[in-house]
C-alpha cells in the first residue's frame, strides 16, 4: 500500500538496501532450542531477492540491534555486503555506511518494523515499513508493504526496486546465463 504518488521516483533512485532483521526478514519470533541455541525462520523468497539484487549491483546490509550467530550464516547464504549487529541507535552507523558504500542517504532504502527503526528511517531517502509494523513506523514511512515481515515483504520491495530501476531485462539475462551475470 503506497503512501506516495511517485512510487517510481522513490524506488528508482535506490543504490543500497538496508534491512532490519527481527520482524522484517523474520516474523519477529525468536526460538531457542533445548540447548539455548537461537533459531530463526527466514523466507526463501526474500533471500533469493536479496541475492538477485546483489547480482544486479545493489548491495544489501543487515542492521540489527541484536547480535545473532544464525544471522551471519543466513547473510552468507544471501551474499549480503555486511551484517551490523548490536547497533543502537541504528542511525549512528549511517554516515559510515554512506562513506564506505559511496552513497548518499537519499539513495538508501531501509525496511523496518518497530520503534527502534524510526531514527534511521527519518534520515534516508526511501523508508519502508512492513505490513505488520508498529503504527508509528507506518506513519513516518514512505511506503508500507502489503506483506508482513518474514512473509515476503522484503521481496515485495526488491521487486519494486528492480522494476522501477528498469533492471528486469538484465535480471532475465542473469537468470538465463548465471555465470556471466
Amino acid at each position: 500500500m503506497s503512501k506516495i504518488k511517485n512510487i517510481k521516483g522513490l524506488f528508482a533512485k535506490v543504490k543500497l538496501l538496508i534491512l532490519d532483521v527481527d520482524g522484517v526478514l523474520t516474523g519477529g519470533e525468536i526460538i531457542y532450542d533445548d540447548e539455548g541455541r537461537e533459531l530463526k525462520i527466514f523466507n526463501v523468497k526474500d533471500g533469493l531477492g536479496i541475492f538477485l539484487l546483489g547480482r544486479l549491483g545493489i548491495k544489501t546490509i543487515l542492521l540489527s540491534a541484536r547480535n545473532s550467530p544464525v544471522l551471519k550464516k543466513r547473510a552468507k547464504d544471501m551474499r549480503v555486503a555486511e551484517v551490523l549487529g548490536g547497533v543502537m541507535p541504528k542511525e549512528k552507523v549511517l554516515s559510515g555506511i554512506e562513506k564506505k558504500y559511496k552513497v548518499k542517504a537519499s539513495e538508501i532504502c531501509f525496511i523496518g518494523d518497530d520503534l527502534i527503526d524510526i531514527g534511521i528511517m527519518k534520515r534516508i531517502g526511501c523508508s519502508v515499513a512492513v505490513g505488520d509494523a508498529h503504527k508509528q513506523v507506518k506513519n513516518i514511512s514512505n511506503y508500507v508493504t502489503t506483506k508482513h515481515g518474514g512473509q515476503g515483504a522484503v521481496r515485495e520491495i526488491i521487486d519494486l526496486i528492480i522494476k522501477h530501476k528498469g533492471l528486469e531485462k538484465r535480471l532475465v539475462k542473469i537468470l538465463e546465463n548465471p555465470k556471466k551475470g
